[in-house]
């Protein structure tokens, strides 16, 4: 399916007060207008809830709930099971962000995602706390500058590297697990059509730049993107029952360094923390693809 021929109805509409920029509006409105009106929706604490749920000014156009960080999991898992109870097949989806997903609410997504709870769980990760103040979280690459992790003469940002929850999530051996962009639109509709029809647990992970708590340009947002995939910083596969199915492998790689310029988060980055950065992406680069080609710098 192409973006023009998807439902023109909008069951998360305009008027939200998402950032300008903001790639989360645009991830939601076009899973939605795919999954479809008979579908139910929950999200816990994080960016979504406050530009698109916050009364009496919701944006969404179907059922919707809200509960608390950590639940998001649970919550989806109950409320497909009081469904199935009263013999309803509506779509339950969850989306949480990579704070409610990576940290404070991992112990019940693998709790739902180990029971097969038929439901959609959606992580928009946009590495960091970025609704209550760009805080560092287990998603926050190595080097970046949050907050919590402020780049100063002591400590030069985050000291650890980001965790890998895709791979996390397909050692649960779901039946589906799928890494996504909306830089990529194509396989990004693919992936959630293919979500929408398969039953059981299914965990869709895409990436969602911040221009605020990345500092970049908000018309830079879908080129961003695209350079996460072509550095190796992001890749775009998919997984049924923990094996590989489908990798995208970009036909060029650019080095990090064309990835992290013009975000304000990478800004202090020395030449040592760049080739530190690039370490940790070849090492995930030969990975998933079993090569390392070589790098070409972006045009």
């Amino acid at each position: 399916m192409n973006i023009k021929d998807l439902p023109e109805k909008n069951l998360f509409t305009q008027g939200h007060t998402a950032c300008p920029g903001c790639a989360a509006p645009i991830i939601v409105r076009n899973m939605m207008r795919i999954l479809g009106e008979d579908t139910i929706v929950y999200a816990p604490a994080n960016c979504l809830l406050v530009f698109g749920g916050t009364y009496p000014y919701i944006a969404w156009k179907v059922p919707y709930l809200h509960e608390a960080f950590e639940n998001t999991g649970a919550c989806i898992s109950g409320v497909k099971r009081a469904l199935k109870k009263k013999g309803k097949k509506s779509t339950v989806i969850g989306f949480a962000g990579d704070g409610g997903t990576y940290d404070i609410g991992i112990q019940a997504l693998s709790g739902a995602a180990e029971r097969n709870e038929d439901v959609i769980y959606v992580c928009y990760d946009n590495e960091a706390y970025m609704n209550t103040g760009i805080q560092r979280s287990g998603s926050t690459p190595y080097g970046a500058a949050t907050t919590t992790t402020p780049a100063g003469k002591k400590i030069p940002g985050k000291t650890h590297h980001k965790k890998n929850m895709a791979e996390i999530m397909r050692a649960h051996e779901i039946p589906y697990m799928a890494t996504m962009s909306i830089s990529y639109p194509r396989d990004f509709l693919r992936k959630v059509e293919k979500a929408k029809d398969i039953e059981g647990f299914r965990y869709l992970h895409v990436l969602s730049p911040c221009p605020t708590g990345w500092r970049h340009d908000p018309a830079k947002t879908i080129e961003i993107g695209k350079k996460a995939v072509e550095s190796g910083m992001w890749t775009l596969y998919e997984a049924e029952y923990g094996e590989i199915t489908d990798i995208y492998k970009p036909p060029r790689k650019i080095p990090v360094a064309d990835y992290i310029r013009g975000q304000g988060r990478f800004r202090h980055f020395t030449d040592d923390m760049v080739e530190e950065l690039q370490r940790w992406v070849d090492r995930k680069w030969k990975q998933m693809y079993g090569e390392l080609p070589e790098e070409k710098q972006s045009p």
